[in-house]
């Protein structure tokens, strides 16, 4: 296995000589916590998860030894799971209907505790991913504007294509239209791209840690 920690420096060296705001969600998903401690001994703070249950049972005990660390959901979240999401969750990447806001509403409330929110759009209008369609962008937005969340961008998962630069700039249009601050698009096979388009949280799994088995 090559050195976890060393991918991590390569890639935040690749960049910061871009957009140096640009935060890199280590995406821990499926992987021991013994494998990636390397990477919270290093100092990494952002770390991606898409199951609650597994989230939960890796990442409770250290983060109330690591206060810093900030977990992010990253995948599909389902209404009746939004009460094992906080505290644990820092971030969700993941709101894509009213019925799940309102109960991440109900239970922040109980919670007293408040995380950071992308709305996700189905950029590409996939039929088999999730997220916002486009021409219900507007509506939607304004629905959860009602509600004491706290929306701070978008997130995207742009159709498996040679060229996805072109869903990203889709992103920063609809980013600009909202003035929203973040967009969290990118992962492993294109970060880059996704970077010079304004990306401000990238998603990478295989490149740091490595191919899950």
């Amino acid at each position: 296995m090559h050195n976890i920690v060393d991918n991590l420096i390569l890639i935040n060296k690749e960049i910061s000589a871009i957009n140096s705001d640009t935060k890199i969600i280590a995406v821990s998903k499926t992987f021991p916590i013994e494998h990636i401690q390397p990477v919270i001994d290093h100092g990494h703070l952002h770390f991606g998860e898409n199951k609650v249950q597994e989230a939960a049972e890796k990442w409770a005990k250290v983060k109330e030894k690591n206060s810093s660390l900030k977990i992010h959901l990253i995948g599909k979240l389902q209404t009746n799971k939004v009460k094992f999401c906080l505290p644990l969750f820092d971030y969700i990447h993941s709101l894509d209907n009213i019925r799940l806001a309102e109960k991440i509403a109900n239970e922040q409330v109980k919670k007293k505790f408040k995380p950071k929110i992308f709305i996700q759009v189905n950029i590409g209008d996939e039929d088999q991913k999730n997220g916002i369609a486009l021409h219900e962008l507007d509506s939607f937005y304004e629905s959860v504007k009602n509600l004491d969340l706290d929306i701070i961008g978008f997130m995207c998962i742009p159709p498996f294509v040679d060229d996805t630069e072109v869903y990203f700039e889709k992103m920063v249009q609809l980013k600009n239209k909202t003035n929203l601050k973040d967009l969290s698009m990118g992962m492993s096979n294109d970060y880059l791209k996704a970077v010079k388009n304004s990306s401000t949280y990238v998603r990478i799994g295989s490149k740091i840690f490595g191919e899950r088995g």
